[in-house]
């Protein structure tokens, strides 16, 4: 089931050029900012931070609280999120010295169990700072996912976060990379996507590879057909593996 999801909207929509981000730090940032708001919103923060040349470590951490808090106030619960900006730059100095380079050659599990331990950073946000700003092979389970996968009779309404993960890492472990679209598929029609980025363009293994276009095309069929009420089950491009019902 996963890998079908994954051939039929890949070779269909192509890639989704996610994370978009010029840096590391930016696609870190903008995983912490977009806890609980639109996208749209933490485009908008992440301007003014871009804007206050203050996009970088060195930046956040000499920033009064109060005026980083004015500054990603478009992101919503901007003096939490504020503060857990703050709370990344301590860690990343006290554990690698302010490297984003060393902190990313960690080993996965062990840079995972550390970013959990940070206030206010769940399962979602420490994968996609692996996935999505270090390359790491994992996967990021959102609500989307969980919706579209419970709803294909995939997983259990009461899996757990590492459930639904592991199903997807082993669906897609040996899956490679669909690395060109057909030009024969007339539908579903294309989407709008991010264009490429630098961090969107970065070197990854396939595995990470797969993993990331994975979750993009994930997000778009929840964006666009799998709404949480009354979902467009009959014009989703998924529609045919869906479950017949009894």
């Amino acid at each position: 089931m996963v890998r079908a999801i994954y051939r039929k909207l890949s070779r269909a929509w192509g890639a989704q050029h996610w994370w978009p981000a010029e840096t590391a730090f930016e696609v870190i940032v903008g995983a912490i900012l977009g806890q609980n708001t639109s996208w749209r919103n933490v485009e908008r923060a992440l301007a003014s931070l871009h804007s206050a040349n203050a996009l970088n470590v060195d930046a956040i951490r000499e920033l009064p609280i109060t005026r980083l808090e004015e500054l990603v106030r478009s992101s919503g619960y901007y003096r939490q999120k504020a503060r857990r900006l703050k709370s990344f730059i301590q860690f990343l100095e006290q554990s690698y010295g302010g490297s984003l380079r060393n902190m990313f050659a960690a080993p996965t599990e062990q840079l995972r169990v550390q970013l959990l331990s940070l206030k206010g950073i769940g399962h979602e946000t420490a994968d996609a700072i692996l996935l999505y700003a270090g390359n790491h092979e994992i996967f990021v389970v959102d609500a989307y996912a969980r919706r579209i996968l419970e709803r294909h009779d995939a997983v259990a309404s009461s899996a757990k976060y590492d459930e639904i993960r592991s199903l997807l890492e082993r669906a897609l472990r040996r899956q490679l990379p669909e690395t060109t679209s057909s030009s024969t598929i007339v539908w579903p029609p294309r989407l709008v996507v991010h264009q490429p980025s630098v961090m969107s363009a970065s070197k990854r293994t396939p595995r990470a590879q797969v993993y990331n276009e994975m979750h993009g095309l994930l997000v778009q069929i929840g964006k666009h057909y799998c709404y949480k009420q009354q979902p467009r089950c009959e014009e989703c491009p998924l529609r045919s593996l869906l479950p017949e019902k009894t």
